[in-house]
């Protein structure tokens, strides 16, 4: 496998040019390739695989292969009812459609065709009460990966987000890979599987610098590079798309900044696809549009900071719009701010502590506002409006030692594993008794007080009549089995109790550059740019501003890079024979 991929210092000329090397870009690049085409994809960042290599590597797509092996009884009636439901308004069916009608497709195309593969998970579908709604069967998961196969394009490849490892260690999005972890000081058998787990790792730091077997997305990112680099696709990293080159009306290639700081163009002879991530750290746009930074408050994301907006600037140069009409504007994610070496502070993800037993979210006034084990999304959008009109943003998780030890609190570690410095960091707050934790925290002691006798009365029960924590199979799904009668109840009962604040965070953009159903990009009077088109996160997303279940961002993402690329390919086999008529 070459490494002459990395840089380019020539102008270029190929069928088509990608911009953005997460999912979205090379489904496309890959789909386009093995239709015939000559691709060139260009990523301004240093590494490839952009937001997917941080992700959970997870896929939304209803009668997948998978489902159909295990016996799962699903219909695109039901999942076309179920989306109908989750985006009410801003449901749009012949998106849907072509979503429903080729996942299928895109999975057994990639497990065919390419290097990339998936394994069933246990997900439900996170409203599975709702009409149309599944509790098993729907999401799949990137099949782990050594990528040690990448050979010398191994450094390039994106390094999972910090936060969520463990000394660089990645852990399946499997919740039964978690266990073990959870389970190590009480069970022997999770006892040799942590230690062979660990000892391999070390190993792999010890002679790459670096996990080697990776899994999630970036597990995903890999597979998609892999098979990417076997078809001989170039990906030039640090190489940002600066203007879009238009001839007659039509889009055909692309001026890049290069690594060496010169501007190149690359000349497409079939158009330019917008891949590049979405805006999530485009701070002008976001501050149009999110209504916490609006009234002054925080937001922090934990995608890659290169997530500017590049695409949507570029579409928007060419007469495209960038759709706001969803009130929930990203998929929205808790987050912490974790203190780093130097000074620096990374985001932590609230994946899985909010579902576990003895963990409650509070605002400043001490009170609950939501189920703390429904969906990230979901308590994203209900902190959001909880706090409207406020300048912050913000709920605090709270919970006693015994749930510390047992669980871990965001970026803090179970027991054995020690605190004291991220208490010194003022990352995890403590306090001998409510009032203390109160005092130091800022939140309201009185509120405080009452809400936990409250939530305590009938926490020894194992009840939520507030809230209902428990009663979705989604609920359930990330507690803790093993806890009983509710696996998402437990009292937050005996001091010190301790708290981690939590802010707003996105997981990346839901509005985003309108296109046809295929991913054509559409003008301000609703017609198709000729050259232009859009996948991934820069496409307005088919949920409608809602977040239905795991993966219900690269389920489309990878669907829709599969379709867009087809589209692509076809309208290119006409326009060569129409040529070669016209030679005749």
């Amino acid at each position: 496998m070459s490494s002459q991929n990395k840089s380019l210092n020539v102008d270029a000329v190929c069928d088509l040019v990608v911009v953005g090397s997460g999912a979205g870009g090379l489904s496309t690049a890959i789909t386009a390739t093995k239709r015939g085409l000559k691709v060139i994809v260009v990523e301004k960042e240093a590494v490839y695989g952009g937001t997917t290599a941080f992700s959970g590597g997870v896929l939304w797509v209803p009668n997948n292969p998978y489902a159909k092996k295990q016996g799962i009884q699903d219909s695109r009636e039901e999942a076309m009812k179920y989306l109908q439901n989750e985006a009410g308004e801003h449901f749009d069916a012949e998106s849907a459609a072509v979503f429903f009608d080729n996942g299928p497709k895109m999975v057994e195309f990639f497990e065919r065709e390419t290097t990339v593969k998936f394994v069933p998970t246990l997900y439900p579908d996170y409203h599975p009460d709702v009409d149309g709604g599944v509790d098993i069967g729907r999401s799949i998961l990137a099949a782990p990966f050594d990528i040690r196969e990448l050979g010398d394009e191994m450094s390039r490849l994106r390094p999972p987000l910090k936060t969520i490892t463990f000394i660089g260690m990645m852990f399946n999005s499997s919740n039964a890979d978690l266990k073990h972890f959870f389970q190590v000081t009480k069970s022997p058998v999770s006892f040799v599987y942590v230690a062979k787990r660990l000892g391999i790792h070390l190993k792999e730091l010890a002679l790459y610098k670096r996990g080697t077997n990776v899994t999630s997305g970036n597990a995903l990112a890999a597979r998609l590079a892999k098979s990417a680099f076997d078809l001989n696709i170039p990906i030039f990293t640090e190489t940002a798309a600066k203007e879009l080159l238009v001839e007659d009306g039509r889009v055909v290639g692309l001026q890049v900044k290069a690594a060496d700081g010169s501007l190149r163009n690359i000349h497409a002879k079939h158009g330019v696809v917008l891949a590049s991530g979405g805006f999530s750290h485009d701070r002008a746009r976001l501050k149009k549009m999110y209504p916490h930074l609006a009234n002054g408050g925080e937001h922090f994301s934990p995608v890659p900071t290169g997530n500017t907006g590049d695409g949507a600037r570029l579409a928007e140069s060419v007469g495209a719009t960038v759709s706001s009409d969803y009130a929930d504007n990203s998929a929205w994610m808790p987050v912490s701010r974790v203190p780093m070496k130097g000074g620096e502070f990374g985001v932590f993800p609230h994946l899985l502590d909010r579902y576990k037993p003895g963990v409650i979210g509070v605002l400043k006034n001490g009170q609950r506002f939501c189920n703390e084990s429904n969906s990230y999304h979901d308590v994203g959008a209900a902190l959001w409006r909880a706090c409207e009109g406020e300048k912050e943003t913000a709920m605090w998780l709270v919970c006693d030692g015994k749930t510390l030890a047992k669980y871990g609190l965001g970026y803090v570690k179970p027991a054995p594993l020690p605190h004291g410095k991220l208490i010194k960091q003022g990352y995890l707050f403590k306090g001998a008794s409510l009032d203390e934790l109160a005092q130091k925290t800022g939140i309201d002691a009185q509120g405080l007080r009452d809400t936990i006798a409250e939530y305590n009365l009938h926490a020894v029960h194992g009840e939520d009549p507030e809230y209902g924590r428990g009663s979705t199979a989604f609920n359930r799904y990330l507690a803790d089995p093993e806890h009983q009668p509710n696996p998402c109840v437990a009292p937050v009962a005996q001091g010190p109790f301790y708290a981690v604040k939590v802010y707003m965070g996105d997981l990346g953009t839901f509005n985003g550059i309108e296109t046809t159903p295929v991913g054509e990009v559409l003008g301000a009077d609703k017609q198709a740019i000729a050259g232009l088109y859009s996948v991934g996160n820069d496409r307005k997303s088919v949920m409608g501003g809602n977040y239905p279940g795991a993966g219900i961002t690269l389920g489309p993402i990878m669907t829709y890079g599969y379709v867009t690329a087809n589209v692509i390919a076809d309208k290119a086999q006409v326009q060569e024979l129409q040529a070669a008529s016209a030679a005749v």
